[in-house]
């Protein structure tokens, strides 16, 4: 089985795609870590280097979960699948998630696939609220 889940930023996407891959012993993917190279100064990939990667995975894997906001670009995620879980929260929480998820980033207390910053921060709040 192939799932995608998705929703907003800070929605639980990832929390979910852990206890499932855990409890259906498949792999897991996480489209920020896709989209931004960690290894080489969290430079952002390329479309085709993205598409590549998602494919890759896709061929490779009879059963995963790939998980984040779907972003137009990697749309075609969604032919690639057999499930689609979305993530509807509340946006007042989410703000909550998103402060929490910031400070916690920042003092190294949570792993992140992209830079914490201010910026970053603030287009949180932005997508939290488009």
């Amino acid at each position: 089985m192939k799932i995608l889940i998705t929703g907003n930023v800070a929605s639980g996407k990832t929390t979910l795609s852990k206890i499932l891959s855990d409890y259906y012993d498949i792999e897991r993917f996480e489209i920020d870590e896709i989209v931004h190279n960690i290894e080489n100064n969290d430079n952002k990939r390329s479309l085709e280097e993205q598409t590549k990667i998602i494919n890759k995975n896709n061929k490779e894997n009879k059963s995963y979960i790939i998980e984040g906001v779907l972003r137009k670009d990697l749309d075609f995620i969604i032919n690639l699948v057999d499930q689609i879980i979305f993530l509807d929260i509340d946006k007042k929480e989410i703000t909550k998630r998103i402060k929490k998820r910031y400070i916690k980033q920042k003092l190294k207390l949570e792993k992140s696939s992209y830079k914490p910053s201010k910026e970053m921060l603030e287009n949180m709040y932005k997508w939290n609220n488009s």
